[in-house]
C-alpha cells in the first residue's frame, strides 16, 4: 500500500524529517509513537502532500505509484485520507453539504454514516465552528468515511476525546481499515499516530514505530513498544535501537 524510503522533509527551511524508512503492506494497520516535537504530524502530512513540506530527498510510493511530487488533491483521488489533529474552522461551509459533494452523488449513504457518528444535528452547521473535541474527531471520522479512502491516516484521533466518544470513534476506525475481515480479505490500511494508546483498546495494529528527532528509531509489537515507553520512557527506546 505505502512504501517510505529515505525520506528528508524540510519545512521553513529546517530539515524536520531524516531518512524516513516506512512500509505499510495492503491489510495492515501500524500505529507511530514520540515524544512532541518528534516529526509525527510532519511525516503524515508530507506522505499526503501539503505544499509547504518540501521533500528534499527520498521517495513516497502509493499502490505502486510514485506520488512524490504529486498535488494533495491528487493523493486523495489515488486514495488517501487524513484525519487532522486540529482541523480549522471554516465558516460558511455546511458539514452535511461538503458530505454531499464528498459522496460523489451518494448523499443518502453520507446521511447514514451521519446517523452513526451521531453527528445529524450537526449536518446545517459551519465545518467545526463551536465544535467540542469530540464533536471535531467525529466529524473528521465521518469524512473519512464518507470519502473511503484506502489509506486512512489518523492524527491522534483519541487526542480530547471523552470516553464514550473514544468509544464510537475506535469502532468507526476499526471499520474504515476493515478489522472485521481476515487481513487476507482486507484492502485498507491505516497509519494511527498515538501519544496515549487508547485507541489499540478498540482495534488492534500490525506494527509499531516510534519516531524521534524525526527518525524512525524502533518497530516491533505496539503494546510491547508502548508498554516500554509509560514505564522507562522515550529515552529507553531511543537506547535500545543505537545498541
Amino acid at each position: 500500500m505505502l512504501n517510505v524510503e529515505n525520506l528528508h522533509v524540510e519545512v521553513d527551511g529546517k530539515e524536520v524529517i531524516h531518512g524516513v524508512n516506512l512500509r505499510i503492506p495492503v491489510g495492515e494497520t501500524h500505529v507511530l509513537m514520540g515524544p512532541n516535537g518528534s516529526g509525527k504530524t510532519t511525516l503524515l502530512r508530507s506522505i499526503m502532500g501539503f505544499s509547504n513540506y518540501t521533500v528534499t530527498e527520498g521517495q513516497i510510493t502509493f499502490r505502486g505509484r510514485d506520488v512524490t511530487n504529486l498535488p494533495l488533491h491528487q493523493r486523495a483521488r489515488y486514495g488517501m485520507g487524513l484525519m487532522f489533529q486540529r482541523p480549522p474552522t471554516i465558516s460558511g461551509l455546511k458539514l452535511g453539504k461538503l458530505l454531499d459533494v464528498m459522496s460523489g452523488g451518494n448523499p443518502t449513504k453520507a446521511h447514514e454514516y451521519a446517523e452513526m457518528m451521531n453527528m445529524n444535528s450537526f449536518l446545517d452547521r459551519d465545518l467545526n465552528a463551536n465544535f467540542s473535541g469530540g464533536e471535531i474527531k467525529r466529524s473528521e471520522v465521518l469524512q473519512l468515511m464518507v470519502q473511503q479512502p484506502d489509506f486512512v491516516m489518523l492524527d491522534e484521533p483519541e487526542s480530547g476525546v471523552d470516553l464514550e466518544n473514544i468509544v464510537l470513534i475506535g469502532k468507526a476506525i476499526a471499520q474504515l481499515v476493515e478489522k472485521e475481515r481476515h487481513i487476507v480479505n482486507r484492502k485498507k490500511s491505516g497509519l494511527i499516530i498515538t501519544h496515549t494508546g487508547f485507541i489499540l483498546d478498540y482495534l488492534e495494529a500490525d506494527t509499531g514505530h516510534m519516531l524521534c528527532n524525526g527518525e524512525i528509531r524502533c518497530h516491533g509489537n505496539p503494546r510491547e513498544i508502548l508498554k516500554v515507553i509509560k514505564e522507562r520512557g522515550y529515552q529507553e527506546c531511543i537506547e535500545c535501537a543505537i545498541i
